[in-house]
């Protein structure tokens, strides 16, 4: 007699007796589940299991496809696994590397060593597309592995792409990896079945080395569409040489570095590069050919760094012998019971008008014609706009530094000439890659900065900021993202050691999250990521610091 286990799939809303034993996949594919695409995970009490799961318990499951944002991670892991795996068969001395993201996919480098890349021509391109295609067609199985950490390190003893240093720092006596045929690969979260399951993707040249393209987040039948994003591109290529000062180019290196006391070096260089390219946007801005200009515009998504970047700036304006003041549009939100509402009927934090636009502008032409205005404060705890007696006016020659999610967007101000404007995008790209496989994403950077943020200034739990968070995502793609290749200079606000900073302060308010909802899933990810990280103090970390904003001890009022 089969022993019988009750689960309850949320997807059909109803319990179902399985045997003892069942996968994931076999109890996709007994349920009538009416979904619009291909089941390619699923949320086992909600936590994110690849479909070979075996489930020997009872437990609440919700089947996944690519168009969640587990789903898509799950089918971005896959393909990754297929493409390294196509770069080893035909170039077996040389790895993949996956960079960055860009252009709506992923660049990447062919390795042959840690410095040297590998020339891509129209024919490597050909080859690599042909394999990845050959391997997909035969429908591979993935299997999850799991060993010693030492056997572990032996099996990963020839790659050249950091994973056998994170082995060794993370201090797990297990280690979990995947294997596809001869092929083994380390990955941090589930992985679909078979490469059967990739049903789209492409290769391209980009840059003199490879886009590869992936499903569209809206049409996972489309790729997403090509774009060039060439400041955006320079600040990632800029990031990797920060990094190589440093010698540190995947978080095993870092953890390494940690251990040998160097922490507080990584700490001062990379805090001094960033003041170096704050330094050199002021003197952009003060030695513009068509002069200095009337307002500094400076946006980017949530916990990009915006305001510490607007003080910083500041600071370094004056040293030109500019007098700047800053304007935190933030202070001109509505109330919170008038902020508009997406078609879910949330809050639609990320909207145009969730500014008061008329207020916002008539306060510019008042400055602009020599008037004092009083400052509105927006209280972010009630919700509600205050004034605390601070009043503004503007002589002839000071420049106006604007701050805020739609600095950027040209109906902000529409009537100010674009000759009287310089525009800066501000964003926290990348921190460092886990490995050459494995990239943390910025959403999940600025996440994290979020959460800790709003709990300790907005009173707000992690559960209600990670509820928020595709609303927040929404918002970035319709207002924020289409106009930052406008600016005139990108800024990236990430620093490499934050997320062994931000691992003390956000574990205690992840651990928050019930094990029992929907922000769960997200809570367990962060904390993943965290856990690769060896903590480090904060005590070297300057009082102007980006990391401040979020962590406290900033000498900076906000």
């Amino acid at each position: 007699m089969q022993n019988l286990i009750t689960i309850y799939c949320k997807n059909t809303k109803e319990y179902v007796q399985i045997p003892c034993g069942t996968s994931l996949k076999e109890l996709a594919e007994q349920l009538s589940l009416d979904m619009r695409y291909p089941v390619v995970a699923a949320r086992v009490n909600y936590k994110v299991q690849n479909l070979n799961f075996l489930i020997y318990k009872p437990k609440d499951i919700e089947f996944l496809d690519i168009t969640s944002e587990s789903g898509k991670r799950c089918y971005l892991r896959t393909l990754n696994m297929v493409m390294a795996c196509a770069v080893r068969e035909l170039w077996p001395s040389c790895d993949l590397r996956l960079e960055h993201p860009i252009s709506r996919g992923f660049y990447c480098t062919i390795r042959e060593s840690r410095e040297v890349v590998k020339e891509i021509t129209p024919e490597v391109i050909s080859q690599l597309k042909a394999r990845m295609e050959q391997i997909i067609a035969e429908n591979r199985p993935i299997i999850t592995e799991e060993r010693q950490t030492k056997e572990v390190i032996k099996l990963f003893a020839d790659r050249k792409d950091g994973e056998t240093t994170l082995f060794e720092t993370l201090g797990n006596p297990y280690c979990r990896y995947y294997r596809m045929g001869d092929y083994i690969d380390y990955y941090t979260g589930a992985l679909m079945p078979s490469t059967g399951y990739i049903h789209l993707f492409d290769v391209e040249e980009y840059n003199g080395n490879i886009l590869l393209r992936v499903p569209s987040r809206r049409d996972p039948n489309q790729l997403g569409e090509r774009c060039m994003q060439d400041k955006r591109f320079g600040i990632f290529k800029e990031y990797v040489g920060w990094n190589k000062l440093l010698h540190i180019s995947n978080v095993g290196e870092f953890n390494r570095a940690c251990k040998n006391q160097k922490s507080f070096e990584m700490i001062k260089l990379s805090e001094a590069l960033h003041e170096k390219k704050v330094a050199q946007i002021a003197d952009q801005i003060a030695h513009r050919e068509t002069g200095i200009p009337r307002f500094v515009l400076i946006s980017g998504p949530s916990s990009s760094g915006k305001t510490t970047f607007s003080k910083r700036l500041t600071i370094q304006l004056m040293v030109n012998g500019i007098r700047p003041v800053v304007i935190s549009m933030d202070n001109y939100f509505v109330n919170r019971e008038d902020t508009p509402r997406d078609e879910n009927g949330e809050w639609d934090f990320e909207h145009l008008e969730t500014l008061d636009l008329p207020l916002f502008r008539q306060h510019l032409a008042e400055l602009l014609d020599g008037k004092t205005i009083k400052l509105p404060f927006y209280n972010f705890e009630t919700g509600k706009r205050e004034y605390r007696g601070d009043t503004l006016h503007l002589e002839k020659d000071t420049v106006v530094i604007l701050e805020g999610l739609h600095a950027l967007n040209p109906e902000l101000i529409p009537n100010i000439p674009r000759e009287m404007t310089f525009k800066i995008y501000v964003s926290a790209l990348t921190t460092v890659n886990l490995d050459n496989h494995n990239w943390i994403p910025t959403s999940d950077v600025r996440l994290i900065r979020r959460i800790v943020r709003d709990y300790r200034y907005r009173g707000y739990s992690a559960i209600e900021t990670i509820a928020r968070l595709a609303s927040v995502q929404r918002g970035e793609d319709r207002w924020i993202a289409p106009f930052q290749e406008e600016a005139d200079v990108m800024f990236n606000s990430a620093l490499l050691f934050e997320l062994a900073v931000l691992k003390r302060h956000a574990e205690p308010i992840l651990d928050e999250v019930p094990k029992y909802c929907d922000e769960y899933t997200t809570a367990h990810r962060l904390k993943k990521y965290l856990s690769y990280f060896e903590s480090i103090p904060e005590r070297e970390i300057p009082p102007t610091s980006f990391l401040r904003e979020f962590v406290g001890g900033s000498s900076f009022r906000y």
